[in-house]
């Protein structure tokens, strides 16, 4: 994930990142799922329904500001 924002200009540290997934977690967010990967445990989170529409509705908010922004 921090591979993903860096590639789109974000400089995050995991001490930033993991956090903010644990609190979106805690909000009914985020799920998460534990898995041992060549002997690492790796954290991979989905969003749950509430997340998807918690996205949609920043979603469009951030594009209302936009139109209001480019006029």
């Amino acid at each position: 994930m921090l591979d993903e924002l860096m590639e789109h200009g974000y400089d995050i540290s995991a001490g930033t990142l993991y956090p903010i997934l644990h609190s979106m977690e805690k909000d009914g967010l985020l799920t998460k799922e534990e898995k041992n990967v060549n002997g690492k445990i790796r954290k991979y989170y989905r969003t749950t329904d509430k997340g998807n529409d918690v996205l949609h509705e920043a979603r469009a908010k951030a594009y209302e500001l936009f139109k209001e922004i480019k006029n």
